[in-house]
């Protein structure tokens, strides 16, 4: 198994779900997230524009999704061909657990 982190803009969160849904990649977990990567935040106006502020951390997604490893290129195409930017983490997944049914591994994914 494997467990993808998104980081991504709000606009494409949508189309990345709805695509996924159609490989069926069931469960996602979506949140929202503040961070900076190299590019600087662009300048906001404020107080009729004679004030300048510039953003340290920006508003971005975070979509974590378990998928088993057969479906790696797939998943990671849909992500790409639905979004305009981001970053893709994937990391090995050493085990996955059902709470409620104690049921183990990809059968739960």
């Amino acid at each position: 198994m494997l467990k993808l982190e998104i980081i991504l803009s709000e606009n494409d969160v949508m189309s990345i779900s709805e695509s996924l849904k159609e490989i069926n990649v069931g469960g996602l977990t979506i949140t929202k997230v503040r961070g900076r990567g190299e590019k600087t935040a662009p300048e906001i106006l404020v107080h009729k524009g004679s004030e300048v502020f510039v953003p340290h951390f920006g508003d971005k997604y975070r979509i974590m999704v378990v998928i088993p490893e057969s479906k790696e290129e797939r998943t990671v195409n849909i992500i790409k061909n639905n979004s305009r930017g981001g970053k893709i983490f994937i990391s090995q997944l050493l085990r996955a657990i059902d709470i409620e049914t104690g049921n183990e591994g990809e059968e739960i994914i």
